[in-house]
């Protein structure tokens, strides 16, 4: 049965025609492409890259921005494909995310012209692929710690250090390495070859399985002059595209919340014990409204935010509070969905097991549950209890 996704409040209404026809395009290739082969790359822990191209002809990198070969959809429009890339599976919407809100957004807001020129046409079909090389072993929620340092020479810098957590890290024919430079926290573009840059996978997941997990080492790489991200200016720079990256989580976690919903509906219609299906026992269909009402009030909640975003209007307090629900709403819908099938429940054949473990690191990244917690409560008060 083709899936159809969830409308229980007619949101489609709330779209123009280009993004239903733009979100259906994504829905489409999801199905065909990726829903019969998740279950191996998850089971094996690789990646799906034979699909990166494919993506790249659907405009899904750098979806939108402007210019450069990139889609320049709207962000409501951008909101709904990252909710059918997660649908699929977190890891490859975390790829997308990565590609285009960590890597392809930088370049295109604090690049040269030259820079945008060289990576951005080449990242929107897929030909290059990025990584955004911030967080440290010892340094994830409180990034401005970092140790990678940056020295000035005379004819452009040297970096020094390590990033840890790097999605698409060992892929990546660009990294975006964020490093301290008098102090200051600075952009660097690093490519692959460069002498003294080496990357590894980080082994063992249970969480983003079919997705590229990386560390980065820099020991005395001598980048040009050009390297450097000459618009960005100290931490807020990297922030503002993680920023970028949490608003496109906000909508994915849906899909993920739609993916169990839909699999724990069709198993209680047919699951049968004591004489009829476990759907018509008022415990699970509490659980069912309970779910569907979360889900609905997160596509309600994402709609308005895209909009906001679309006028200028939204804030990053506002991207805190919509990624901080809704992946914590999605994980939430897992585990019930995951009660709902039982034993079988945890079986990789089934949805449901795959979403809650990743969900698991959704929350965690780009901004965990508690520091978002802070940021709200910041918002709030006026007052900022990160220190």
């Amino acid at each position: 049965m083709a899936y159809k996704g969830i409308d229980f409040y007619n949101c489609d209404e709330l779209f123009t025609e280009e993004e239903i026809l733009i979100r259906d395009s994504v829905r489409q290739f999801v199905s065909d492409q990726l829903m019969p082969i998740i279950e191996k790359h998850n089971r094996e822990g690789t990646f799906p890259a034979h699909l990166v191209a494919g993506m790249g002809e659907l405009g899904l990198f750098g979806a939108s921005l402007k210019g450069y070969g990139c889609a320049g959809v709207s962000p409501t429009a951008y909101g709904l494909m990252m909710v059918e890339l997660e649908r699929g599976d977190s890891g490859l919407r975390s790829f997308v995310s990565v590609q285009g809100a960590l890597c392809m957004y930088p370049i295109h807001r604090y690049g040269t012209e030259e820079q945008k020129q060289h990576y951005l046409p080449r990242m929107a079909t897929g030909e290059f692929i990025g990584c955004f090389g911030l967080t440290e072993a010892d340094y994830g929620s409180n990034p401005g710690g970092m140790l990678t340092r940056a020295e000035k020479t005379a004819d452009g810098y040297v970096l020094n250090g390590s990033k840890y957590w790097i999605t698409n890290g060992t892929i990546a024919d660009v990294s975006i390495v964020w490093a301290k430079l008098d102090g200051e926290v600075r952009g660097f573009l690093v490519d692959r070859d460069t002498p003294g840059f080496s990357s590894s996978d980080i082994k063992g997941k249970f969480s983003l399985r079919a997705s590229v997990t990386s560390e980065l080492v820099l020991d005395d790489v001598k980048v040009p002059e050009t390297a450097l991200l000459p618009g960005t200016d100290g931490l807020k720079s990297a922030l503002s595209c993680l920023n970028q990256a949490r608003y496109g989580i906000a909508w994915g976690a849906i899909g993920s919340a739609q993916a169990v919903f839909d699999e724990a509906v069709r198993y209680a219609q047919g699951r049968i014990q004591f004489g009829k299906p476990i759907a018509a026992f008022q415990l699970q269909q509490a659980k069912l409204a309970e779910m569907l009402t979360e889900i609905t009030k997160a596509q309600l909640l994402c709609s308005r935010l895209g909009r906001l975003k679309e006028a200028g209007k939204s804030t990053p307090a506002m991207v805190s509070l919509a990624k901080r629900n809704n992946v914590a709403m999605a994980l939430d819908i897992a585990r019930s969905a995951r009660d709902i099938l039982g034993g079988v429940g945890i079986m990789d054949e089934y949805q449901v097991f795959r979403h809650m473990v990743n969900l698991e690191s959704v929350k965690t990244y780009e901004g965990t549950h508690d520091i978002h917690t802070l940021i709200l409560g910041q918002a709030i008060t006026g007052i900022a209890a990160f220190e």
